[in-house]
């Protein structure tokens, strides 16, 4: 009983293996105590009533002995039941039973004198260990006058056969369907627990290594829901999987040229270049320029490193949105004039202050001017702002490539880099995901309109229940 196949299909069998035979012996006991006894009492009461109709058109059998036993030998070749005729003062005129059987018993008395009274008498017990059952009627004449009356007596043992034929076909009945319970909940059990078989196998294979793969949807509802989130976890960890490998080979892209051009710099200052100032100075120069780009991806890093521990925390502070905006957006803006492109702010007078962390806010911003600034060839860049009674838009516009709309909702994802038109082909595509996440931690979203060929537009949407009053 260790197995949850063997308790599942007890617990389908083993109610009906206790419920059915308590059914059919209750069944079968009630047949025989109560059932049985109706039946019979009312088959001799049906005879006896028709006997009575028959006699009572006959009144010559109630004057002569000889044409009552002559009524009663016609009768008896039909019927199994004693048959017994009394006048109206009870005296017996003529039985089909024989010897002593025929003599009016003390019981046969009583019977008859009810009988005789205008009732009809029947004995009905409270099971069948009596031997015999008897039933007698009054019988009238067309005028109404009692001519006497018909007792009826039957010998239990001459129906037991019948009983034990209807007995062995409810045992039979309840036996088959026992059997065709115990088949369906067999049945029903080994499919339920082959389900959470082949689910506790695919666990154990992706616990163990050795195996991802994808379940297929059927069963019950319950079942259906526990493979479908099974699934969803085996897309996840593919996912993860490959965004591990996508990380890697990022990595190895992104450190690969600066480490290079460091190492082409020492090399030639160890070759002699050092005894050059002006040559010793341009490399050292080149040098710093590598270490400095080397300092954006350790942020990008750091910030994935705090969105997979879930440990990204703001440093909140009143900030006038509007002065920080224009102080977040100059290094860009000189970025943008010296590629030709044309730069436009637009920010309102008002004052606006909010509860942010402007460093990270900052960096949000700084991903996506510096997106706008990369794959906008020429053209303008817009950065635009809207303080709204609820809420605190900014928008930066550039004229670039766009995104297709297949790839909008993917731009987000960590390490995504479309190839379409070469809008992403370089970076880790960290950046998308860290702005988006960074927007999310102050409580807003980052949106994304785009059309190919004619630009996109980012906006962060903060909501202003955390401005600060002055």
């Amino acid at each position: 009983m260790r197995s949850l196949r063997s308790r599942l299909i007890l617990s389908h069998t083993l109610p009906v293996l206790l419920v059915v035979p308590l059914v059919a012996a209750l069944l079968v006991y009630l047949l025989q105590t109560r059932l049985w006894l109706d039946i019979l009492s009312g088959e001799l009461l049906s005879q006896a009533m028709l006997t009575a109709d028959v006699a009572g058109d006959r009144p010559l059998i109630w004057s002569n002995s000889f044409e009552a036993q002559r009524f009663l030998s016609l009768l008896g070749e039909r019927s199994t039941a004693g048959i017994s005729l009394y006048d109206a003062e009870g005296s017996l005129l003529s039985s089909t039973l024989d010897g002593p059987a025929g003599e009016v018993r003390p019981s046969d008395a009583d019977f008859v004198a009810r009988a005789l009274a205008g009732e009809q008498a029947a004995d009905v017990g409270s099971d069948l260990s009596r031997e015999v059952i008897q039933v007698a009627v009054p019988v009238v004449d067309d005028r109404g006058r009692l001519l006497g009356a018909v007792h009826l007596s039957q010998q239990v043992s001459s129906v037991q056969g019948r009983l034990v034929r209807t007995r062995n076909l409810v045992i039979a009945g309840f036996a088959g369907a026992l059997g065709l319970s115990v088949l369906i909940g067999l049945v029903l059990a080994l499919n339920l627990g082959r389900s959470l078989q082949r689910v506790s196998s695919a666990i154990d294979g992706v616990a163990s290594g050795r195996q991802w793969e994808s379940l297929p949807v059927r069963g019950a509802e319950e079942i259906r829901v526990l493979l479908r989130a099974f699934n969803a976890l085996i897309e996840r960890l593919r996912m993860l999987e490959r965004s591990r490998r996508q990380l890697l080979a990022n990595l190895v892209h992104e450190l690969g040229r600066p480490l290079g051009a460091l190492q082409s710099g020492l090399q030639a200052l160890r070759a002699g270049a050092d005894g050059d100032p002006h040559l010793r100075q341009e490399l050292l120069v080149g040098m710093e320029e590598q270490v400095g780009r080397l300092r954006p991806l350790l942020d990008t890093l750091a910030d994935l490193h705090g969105q997979v521990l879930g440990t990204l925390e703001l440093d909140l502070r009143p900030v006038d949105v509007g002065e920080w905006l224009r102080t977040t957006v100059a290094p860009w803006r000189r970025l943008a004039e010296e590629k030709g492109l044309a730069w436009e702010i637009a920010v309102p007078p008002v004052p606006c202050l909010l509860e942010i962390d402007a460093d990270r806010l900052s960096q949000a911003m700084g991903n996506l001017l510096s997106n706008a600034v990369k794959y906008t060839s020429e053209g303008r860049i817009t950065v635009e702002a809207h303080f709204e009674q609820d809420h605190v838009a900014i928008g930066v516009r550039d004229t670039g490539a766009g995104i297709d709309p297949a790839e909008s909702a993917r731009v987000f994802e960590p390490f995504y880099r479309s190839t379409r038109d070469k809008r992403f082909p370089q970076g880790m595509g960290l950046g998308l995901s860290i702005a988006r996440d960074l927007v999310a931690a102050h409580g807003g979203r980052l949106d994304l309109e785009s059309t190919p060929g004619r630009g996109s537009l980012f906006t962060i949407v903060l909501p202003r229940r955390a401005v600060a009053e002055a």
